[in-house]
């Protein structure tokens, strides 16, 4: 395995991150328990030490489930990064948003779902137009400084919303933020145009979710409907529409076709284009299966060129911004 820092912070974590978007629901393609400690074992076996979750994924289940797969760890070995934003209690117009309250009561919720006492990475989920920045910031700090949080990220926001954020943070001597987790791959490039220069700039490190593109880019275009998520998941046909448009298509054959050449899996490909990205601290792969926790790690063994990078991207054209709500 590989490490690297999470940005500007001096926290080691693995090359590769385990999503747990699908740790403890209910719709066909997700996992249980059992299942999921599966994919956190094989995860550990092989270096992993980065996990991301959310309080939103699954109603906080993920964050219980991925809490309970890891209790048999040393604590201080895994770095464990959840988020805040989404409304979690209909009946409850303060847990969601930014504020301090929400913050400080879903984050002591984060905290007993994971069974922990400092969660390392808090990552703001989206954008809030309804609280000032600085009281989010405000509250953020709070945290770090009582020792609940070791570090701040964010998620998918427009650019201009994250420089506003991270200017701030500098201005009011708040804590930074250090990781950028964005909407990236290599079907899906639009964050290269303003956030990707700007995380480069201040010392933020990319964690991209979606790396494989909903499985886009793990076979040919015209197969993936055929898988129990393709089957189940109408968010995933909208989202596939866009990485199919304006080059995609060949985009995927292209992946299909150096696969084919180096005798390893679509996947591979498309994941080491994006490991050989600079700005890319680690990306964030939703594995529903251990062996694609191993496809994952050996994806960092793949060496791609200057002209092979240069071949996989070059029939990107622009497409609807996606992933900032």
């Amino acid at each position: 395995m590989e490490y690297t820092t999470l940005g500007g912070s001096g926290t080691k974590v693995s090359r590769i991150g385990i999503g747990t978007n699908t740790f403890g629901g209910d719709a066909e393609w997700h996992l249980s328990a059992a299942e999921a400690q599966e994919v956190v074992d094989t995860a550990v076996e092989h270096g992993i030490n980065f996990f991301d979750t959310a309080n939103a994924y699954n109603a906080g289940e993920s964050e219980r489930v991925l809490g309970e797969a890891l209790d048999g760890y040393d604590a201080d070995r895994q770095v464990v990064a959840t988020k805040v934003y989404f409304q979690m209690d209909d009946d409850d117009p303060n847990s969601g948003g930014l504020s301090r309250k929400a913050i400080e009561q879903e984050l002591a919720n984060s905290l007993d779902r994971l069974g922990m006492e400092t969660i390392d990475l808090y990552q703001i989920h989206r954008w809030d137009d309804e609280t000032p920045i600085e009281e989010t910031l405000r509250a953020l700090t709070d945290a770090v400084e009582r020792g609940q949080v070791r570090h701040l990220g964010a998620s998918s926001m427009w650019a201009h919303q994250f420089a506003d954020a991270v200017h701030a943070a500098d201005r009011g001597g708040h804590e930074p933020f250090v990781t950028m987790q964005n909407h990236y791959n290599l079907a899906y490039r639009e964050e290269e145009r303003e956030m990707v220069p700007f995380c480069e700039q201040n010392d933020v490190g990319l964690i991209p979710w979606s790396p494989l593109a909903r499985g886009f880019l793990t076979r040919p275009h015209d197969e993936l409907e055929a898988t129990v998520r393709g089957e189940t998941d109408q968010y995933l046909h909208e989202r596939l529409r866009t990485y199919a448009a304006n080059g995609g298509r060949e985009i995927n054959e292209r992946v299909a076709e150096l696969a084919d050449e180096k005798g390893v899996k679509m996947a591979q490909i498309a994941l080491s284009w994006l490991l050989h990205q600079d700005a890319v601290d680690a990306p964030i792969i939703g594995a529903r299966k251990p062996e694609y926790v191993v496809d994952a790690v050996e994806a960092l063994d793949i060496d791609l060129s200057a002209s092979d990078l240069d071949w996989l991207a070059e029939p990107y054209e622009p497409v609807p911004v996606d992933g900032h709500s």
